[in-house]
């Protein structure tokens, strides 16, 4: 392995750490205001939080992926 494919790869750890910040953030923000407001529009909230996490989860998966991609593209 040389250093032009070293750095080419995708950086797994630092994807996995942005992920896990995200999820964190949408989480406890979600969390948060659905607990303060209550009732059916906190459970909305939570749906929306819901949503957010999943998308958060799509978003990187789909970052890595393309970070893969050109790195195999290369590589034939």
């Amino acid at each position: 392995m040389t250093s032009t494919q070293s750095s080419s790869e995708p950086r797994l750890l630092s994807r996995i750490l942005v992920t896990w910040i995200e999820l964190t953030v949408v989480g406890f923000g979600g969390g948060a205001i659905g607990t303060s407001i209550g009732g059916p529009p906190g459970l909305i909230i939570y749906f929306v939080t819901t949503l957010a996490s999943v998308g958060v989860l799509f978003y990187n998966v789909n970052e890595l992926i393309k970070q893969w991609i050109p790195s195999d593209a290369n590589a034939t």
